[in-house]
């Protein structure tokens, strides 16, 4: 798929007749309603561009309604792909999380209607200023990127979700509008990224740009002097009201535990003008949203009335011979954008009409660089029209076959193919050079703004329908029935020949003891020869040489190498990288993210891994651990030594408590699960006979419609209080406190190299009982001195830790390491 080819326009295509719910879905059925709905919208030449900075930004009620009832060409434009934010349904972090985020946008899509792009920015975390996030950004080439898509997609309209200042609430929203209103006036001025033009964009001028103001998070930015309309409005066609789509789009945003309802009843928007002259009757007051805006278009506007007119919804295909007629007409007017967006259209609804069912399939998940694959072409043509099939191609594979479709009969071709050698492996694109901090290294100027890659292979099949000859593309999918679930499509999978990596995130030297790093080398394609790497990056260990350990399983072996420490520099972090043998080996190794709501994910993660020197005291043994949202600090507590149990409701009774030196809850726990409001009592009871209970980050003070209960004294956090620099100056308010002391001396060593924050929603009021160790501030602002709170409780300890230890412990961040056996090792009383 290229922006500069039809191809490009045809994946973009409304799901309505799109031949597949995006190329990794199950395909979809359309009914005659569907397809009228769609006819209708072939009158409609309008188009809007939402513009804001991340996932769950976008305005959920509102896109369906521009869609599907003012039938305009809509789409949003996230900055990021919500790489920094948190995940309440795994241990994803980082690009994973980004990876995820952006599966759910296109979910969401395929239910309201709207398309899908991004830039190339990259979401480092919680931002309190626009100007940090521009800086961070780069603005000038996420400017560009605004200003690509503004010429690319050409809207008429341009809306930001956000305004450009404080109101905005985060630093990447209030960016997002100042980025937006700049692409604004720059897209139409040739003077601005004139190395865009040669891509085949020219200067573009939308109508006007608004505000679409909102009323939440306590801030209402509405008033009844802006321009406004309802858009809650029933669609009988779809059975549903705007506000109901609106619901269901949303909660596609699980990983942020975004479920909402499905809304009845009147939605106002509200809009203020930043630039352009303001609506006062239509949001395209003063664009021509019909066929007049084409030269010679007010007869294809004749035409597509009459097929509308002639519509039988029992006998779809009827209108398949005037639409062909209509397709030649808008073929013959001057070349542009929206005469190329009205011939795919035209040619999914034929496509439609007819009940034409094509597809390509393999039944392997995944195939090998050099490998042979068996893929299935298949057709069916469901309805009477006259259609003939003439040829089949995939890259080098090409079948002529002039074959007249009978009505209802299967037609399958089956094809050993083989994977060239060099064939790109299915590394999203964004990820194929490593980011700078704040942005992708994204090099092809054409995969600027797209949501995904293109699938690894497209078959074309050339069909003609009464007369008219049409190339219908598919990706080529891997289809599987599964007992449980049915019918599954998913993307095909490159993978390279021969792949390493570490086997883990951290390695971890305590007190001077020798670590075993091990790297994993996996042969995907059996027959190639056997592969050795090497490890660098290591200064202040003695490395031993790369052992084979065992034989390995099939094609995959491990090898370790000792590594022992040289230096007295103690409470280091080196990075380690891999050095294979050959140059075709990935430096790296395949992950795979799977969750019902999304297609599967495969990415290659680099090879590279952190080797630790801790100089680390730790007092207990055993740990109970009840996981949250996701984090992975249960692994940084096993390389610290200690034996951790992974504990559910069910196990929280003072006599299974009781085996446990500490409990700790994963973050935002107390925000899920219910039953540890319910199970407060039996938690503070398990501190008074002893227990120390660690209590990581919650995000609000309610799960549910109820009140937390949490810790033996009430406390409350609020979502405003976080420090979001790093590098934040740490402030020891109580020095003496054992948490700072014991069994580790924490200095403010133990807060260089955190990365993307230092805490999050901290606490603002508590019980005199509280003590707060710590203070910090993010630049410009009032010390906090929330982000730790502790409390003794009868013999044991209670703490709140709204410091970002989750991010940190993977990060391989020795401080972090430091502090997390200072709380399990708080003293307790005899």
């Amino acid at each position: 798929m290229r922006f500069q080819t039809k191809a490009f326009w045809l994946l973009f295509a409304m799901f309505w007749i799109s031949g597949t719910d995006a190329y990794s879905q199950t395909p979809v059925a359309n009914s005659s309603t569907d397809i009228y709905l769609q006819l209708k919208k072939l009158n409609v030449l309008g188009s809007v561009l939402y513009v804001a900075a991340h996932p769950d930004d976008e305005n959920n009620g509102f896109l369906p309604y521009l869609a599907k009832e003012k039938l305009y060409r809509t789409g949003y434009l996230s900055l990021t792909r919500g790489d920094g934010g948190q995940n309440l349904i795994g241990s994803e972090q980082g690009i994973e999380l980004g990876l995820i985020r952006t599966q759910e946008l296109l979910a969401a899509r395929r239910i309201d209607g709207a398309e899908q792009y991004f830039s190339r920015a990259y979401e480092f975390g919680f931002s309190k200023s626009a100007e940090e996030a521009l800086r961070i950004w780069n603005k000038e080439k996420i400017l560009s990127d605004v200003v690509w898509m503004i010429r690319r997609f050409q809207p008429d309209i341009i809306i930001t979700r956000f305004p450009g200042d404080a109101r905005a609430g985060h630093g990447h929203h209030a960016a997002s509008s100042i980025i937006a209103q700049e692409a604004y006036t720059a897209a139409a001025d040739p003077k601005r990224f004139p190395e865009q033009f040669q891509y085949g964009v020219q200067p573009w001028q939308a109508k006007r740009i608004l505000w679409n103001t909102f009323n939440f998070g306590g801030n209402n930015t509405t008033s009844n002097d802006q321009f406004k309309m309802d858009v809650g409005g029933y669609n009988a066609l779809l059975g549903k009201s705007y506000g109901e789509l609106g619901g269901e789009a949303r909660t596609m945003h699980k990983s942020q535990g975004e479920g909402r309802p499905r809304r009845r009843g009147q939605v106002y928007e509200f809009f203020q003008t930043l630039g352009g002259d303001a609506p006062k009757n239509d949001l395209m007051d003063g664009v021509v949203t019909g066929w007049k805006r084409i030269p010679g278009g007010e007869q294809v506007e004749v035409l597509v009335n009459t097929i509308l007119t002639q519509y039988q919804f029992e006998k779809p295909e009827a209108s398949v011979p005037a639409l062909v007629q209509l397709y030649r007409a808008i073929k013959k007017l001057p070349e542009g954008n929206w005469r190329d967006k009205k011939l795919e259209e035209t040619q999914q609804l034929i496509e439609a009409c007819s009940a034409l069912f094509t597809e390509a399939t393999t039944a392997q998940e995944t195939v090998v660089q050099g490998d042979l694959f068996n893929i299935s072409f298949f057709l069916n043509k469901r309805r009477e029209v006259n259609a003939r099939l003439k040829q089949v191609v995939l890259e080098k594979f090409d079948t002529t076959v002039n074959l007249p479709l009978a009505l209802n009969n299967n037609v399958t071709i089956n094809k050993m193919y083989r994977v060239s050698s060099d064939k790109k492996i299915s590394q999203p694109y964004w990820l194929e050079h490593p980011k700078a901090e704040g942005i992708f290294d994204v090099r092809d100027q054409l995969l600027i703004g797209k949501a995904e890659n293109d699938p690894a292979y497209e078959a074309v099949y050339t069909v003609e329908i009464e007369g008219q000859d049409f190339e219908i593309r598919r990706p080529v999918q891997y289809k599987v029935v599964d007992p449980a679930k049915g019918e599954l499509y998913q993307p095909l999978v490159i993978l390279p020949a021969v792949e390493a990596n570490f086997s883990k995130e951290n390695f971890v030297s305590l007190n001077g003891s020798p670590v075993k790093v091990a790297v994993q080398i996996k042969q995907n394609d059996p027959q190639t020869e056997q592969i050795e790497a090497d490890i660098a990056g290591a200064k202040f260990f003695k490395q031993e040489p790369l052992v084979r350990k065992g034989q390995g399983s099939g094609a995959n072996k491990e090898m370790v190498s000792v590594f022992t420490p040289l230096s007295k520099l103690q409470n280091q972090k080196e990075e380690l990288t891999l050095v294979p043998a050959k140059a075709h080996v990935l430096n790296g190794s395949t992950r795979v993210i799977s969750y019902d709501h999304i297609p599967t994910i495969t990415y290659f993660a680099p090879a590279k891994a952190n080797l630790l020197n801790l100089n680390i005291k730790t007092v207990g043994k055993k740990v109970g651990y009840i996981v949250g949202a996701g984090d992975k600090v249960p692994q940084a507590l096993e390389q610290l030594g200690y034996e951790v149990k992974m504990l559910s409701e069910e196990n929280l009774s003072i006599e299974q408590l009781a085996q446990f030196d500490a409990v700790m809850l994963g973050i935002r726990a107390s925000n899920i699960y219910e039953f540890l409001t319910n199970y407060n009592e039996v938690l503070s009871k398990y501190v008074e006979n002893g227990g120390n209970l660690i209590a990581q980050y919650v995000k609000s003070n309610t799960v549910g419609n109820k009140r937390i209960k949490l810790g033996p004294y009430p406390f409350s956090i609020s979502s405003g209080s976080r420090v979001t620099e790093e590098d934040a100056q740490v402030s020891f308010l109580l020095p003496e406190h054992p948490v700072l002391n014991y069994p580790n001396k924490i200095t403010e060593k133990d807060f260089e190299g955190w990365v993307q924050e230092r805490s999050t929603y901290q606490v603002d009021q508590a019980d005199p009982h509280y003590v707060m160790p710590l203070a910090m501030h993010d630049t410009g602002e009032k010390q906090s001195n929330g982000s730790l709170a502790i409390t003794p409780y009868g013999k044991g300890n209670f703490a709140y830790v709204s410091l970002v230890l989750f991010r940190q412990l993977p990060a391989g961040v020795p401080g972090a390491y430091r502090l997390l056996a200072n709380l399990i090792a708080l003293p307790k009383k005899p």
